[in-house]
């Protein structure tokens, strides 16, 4: 039976804001958490982006809830030995419950440090070498790696859980989808594509089925339409750009101008905005029919506490049922 969990946007919220929405998605019967890991927001209407690695430590005590980040660059902004022991700290934090979701990144995010943005193919050569860096680091073991994008010299995690982080891996083409299967510990998309989905299966062999698929779904829940329409458009419309442009666009600048070819009526189509019942339920039942285990839910805009008491009485009850 597929679950459903609370995605918390740290490209809207505060740090504060994100805990208290934690708390409340526990409360309203969310079964786990995603968390978004930038450095800029898509656009200056977001207006946030805390370090993901503090707030997940904060979450840790405030919530029991299962946290995965959705995803974690571990390529260029931060060296994999770096994203290894945040990982490892984030799941002694939270006893085990914590995934790593990673994926190749967006220039918006990592070129800031001054490094070339190089193109999908090499992006996701260095998301491989970057995931065996972080299975070696997460053994707990001295780890020497002199690979064709990263070196490590004597590194070893001492706060390290139990057991292995698990590494889920985005994927939003073939490509990906095919290296998620053979690489990954599980499966992230943001889109209920069950073609998508079976790549990901036949990538994985014989283990494919045993591999958690989770997606996640933007919603703007309101007692107003048009209201809510205009609220996803307004801070949401770069969800609708094509094709790389979400992957190469440098800065909220350039991609506030790309969005001004988005209309409402795009958003219309792709987002559930209001307050029917029947939608939102739909839309998440589209992930568990194209194969999902897990569908991880985000409010846009600021009315959580109306969203959380809407999907506590009208939508999870309906979905669990």
């Amino acid at each position: 039976m597929t679950e459903y969990g609370y995605f918390l946007s740290c490209e809207e919220h505060g740090p504060a804001e994100l805990v208290e929405q934690a708390r409340m998605a526990e409360q309203a019967g969310f079964t786990s958490l995603w968390i978004s890991d930038h450095y800029h927001p898509w656009n200056d209407a977001q207006g946030s982006s805390p370090f993901v690695w503090s707030v997940i430590g904060a979450l840790s005590q405030a919530t029991s809830l299962p946290v995965q980040t959705a995803v974690t660059c571990p390529t260029v902004r931060l060296h994999p030995a770096v994203v290894a022991q945040a990982a490892a700290t984030s799941a002694v934090l939270l006893d085990g419950r914590f995934r790593l979701g990673v994926g190749s990144g967006e220039a918006l995010n990592e070129h800031v440090v001054g490094e070339r943005w190089a193109q999908a193919s090499v992006r996701l050569e260095m998301l491989e070498e970057a995931v065996t860096v972080l299975r070696q680091l997460f053994t707990g073991g001295e780890v020497n790696h002199h690979g064709k994008h990263y070196t490590v010299e004597n590194a070893r995690l001492y706060t390290v859980p139990k057991d292995p982080v698990p590494i889920d891996i985005a994927a939003f083409g073939p490509s990906a989808a095919e290296l998620a299967g053979r690489l990954g510990d599980g499966f992230i998309s943001t889109a209920p594509d069950p073609d998508t989905v079976g790549r990901f299966r036949r990538g994985s062999g014989g283990n494919g089925r045993s591999k958690p698929v989770r997606g996640g779904v933007k919603v703007c829940w309101g007692p107003d339409r048009e209201e809510a329409l205009r609220t996803a458009h307004r801070l949401w419309a770069t969800m609708m750009l094509p094709g790389e442009l979400a992957a190469v666009l440098p800065t909220p600048a350039h991609f506030e101008q790309a969005s001004e070819l988005v209309t409402p009526e795009h958003m219309a189509e792709a987002v559930t905005c209001g307050n029917d019942p029947d939608e939102h339920v739909a839309a998440l039942r589209a992930y568990a029919d194209a194969g999902f285990d897990v569908v991880h839910v985000n409010q846009i805009g600021p009315d959580q506490r109306g969203f959380f008491d809407f999907y506590r009485t009208k939508v999870l009850p309906r979905l669990s049922g």
